[in-house]
């Protein structure tokens, strides 16, 4: 009998193990879509602020940043819209979150008094700031309009 409880532990194990990997793998996979910015790689990827006067975004592809805080309730209702629209669109946008309790700098920067805030940010020209919820549906067609156009 103890034999069999040894191997039945052993199974567990295995079970809990290949469980603990595939919740791992799949927080990994989806983070792959929309990526977590800091103020430092915020100043090496998109604009340095601190060094350049007059706007230049780095990257080579438009980019959208979510200024957001764990807190806030509509900023919990956008997270999954954001989600679907990089998952849709993660060959021709990059998708940036900002949690602005946690990188003021760059909150002070976008003047966020109001999130969830959205920084549209195309490869030419100026980035363009929408505040609040917004449904899916019109953040697709500023994307189109704004970033793919």
């Amino acid at each position: 009998m103890h034999e069999k409880n040894k191997k039945k532990a052993k199974f567990m194990k295995k079970a809990v193990l290949l469980v603990l990997m595939s919740v791992i793998l799949g927080t990994v996979y989806a983070q792959d879509e929309v990526h977590y910015l800091s103020t430092m790689d915020f100043k090496a990827k998109v604009f340095n602020y601190t060094r350049d006067s007059v706007w230049q975004y780095k990257g080579t592809k438009p980019c959208i940043i979510d200024l957001y805080a764990d807190w806030c309730g509509p900023c919990r209702r956008l997270a999954p819209i954001m989600e679907e629209l990089a998952e849709e669109h993660c060959d021709e946008v990059i998708f940036y979150k900002v949690n602005v309790d946690k990188e003021r700098e760059l909150a002070y920067y976008f003047q966020a008094n109001s999130i969830p805030m959205l920084v549209f940010i195309p490869v030419n020209g100026r980035p363009q700031i929408l505040q609040g919820l917004r449904p899916k549906e019109q953040l697709e067609a500023i994307i189109q309009e704004i970033l793919l156009k």
